[in-house]
């Protein structure tokens, strides 16, 4: 397991003033990466900065791999995403309503485990679920669209083009639960999920999770038009963090 528990931080003020001038510095760098708008990078180190004050280089690292991760799976088959009008747009730089959108859960959870007498073991256990939910819906649609055979809509299974709101494939499926182990086995190697019971939990949450998001895209979403894919990914993440915290009382994993 890599050693990087929470506690890696100066406490206090100070801790936080570190994690904001690492931040800050790290964005100022990265900030030619292809991965997100300048913007975006700009959202990156308040998140970045709110995890590594929060949970330490664990909470850090945990991030920049589900967006390296993301980010590497958005990229295969773009060309041909491209050519058939199912790339994400701006070349799949994420700006800072995907970056909200995708951590602002994980973020809240992180921040309350500073809180005096916090259930720490059950927060970043919320905290794993909603990242690794928001990874497999990733790995699910992108390349759902890109090697999917045969898309149906969740509601009807009846066959409807790819990239449809509420679309599923056994492909996108599939690439779906290899996004929620592979984010869930992240976790476990960080320290922030012991055992293996709440590494399986955390995995079939996320991807039950995005079964239910692909069901509120194809019912709620074309009828309401506030109802943004962002706002769709933040609720993916909340239904993922709240679903694996109340199972994990009730089987009394946290």
């Amino acid at each position: 397991m890599i050693d990087l528990p929470p506690q890696t931080l100066p406490g206090g003020l100070w801790g936080w003033f570190w994690a904001l001038a690492f931040n800050s510095a790290l964005i100022a760098i990265a900030q030619r990466l292809p991965l997100l708008t300048p913007a975006g990078w700009v959202h990156a180190g308040v998140l970045g900065t709110l995890l590594l004050g929060s949970l330490g280089w664990a909470g850090w690292w945990a991030v920049v791999l589900y967006l390296s991760l993301g980010s590497l799976v958005t990229r295969l088959g773009l060309k041909e995403k491209q050519a058939a009008g199912l790339a994400e747009a701006r070349g799949g730089r994420r700006g800072p309503e995907n970056v909200w959108g995708s951590a602002a859960t994980g973020a809240s959870l992180a921040l309350l485990t500073v809180l005096p007498s916090a259930p720490v073991p059950l927060l970043l256990l919320g905290f794993s679920a909603s990242f690794a939910a928001k990874l497999a819906d990733t790995f699910g649609s992108e390349i759902g669209k890109r090697w999917g055979r045969l898309t149906v809509a969740i509601t009807t299974l009846r066959p409807v083009p790819p990239g449809t709101e509420g679309a599923i494939s056994l492909e996108g499926t599939v690439a779906s639960l290899a996004g929620a182990l592979l984010m869930a086995l992240v976790m476990e190697r960080l320290g922030l999920l012991n055992g293996a019971a709440a590494f399986a939990l955390v995995s079939a949450v996320a991807l039950v999770a995005t079964l239910i998001e692909s069901l509120i895209g194809a019912t709620l979403q074309p009828r309401l038009g506030w109802l943004s894919n962002e706002l769709v990914n933040a609720i993916l993440t909340l239904i993922a963090s709240v679903l694996a915290m109340a199972l994990a009382l009730a089987l009394a994993i946290a």
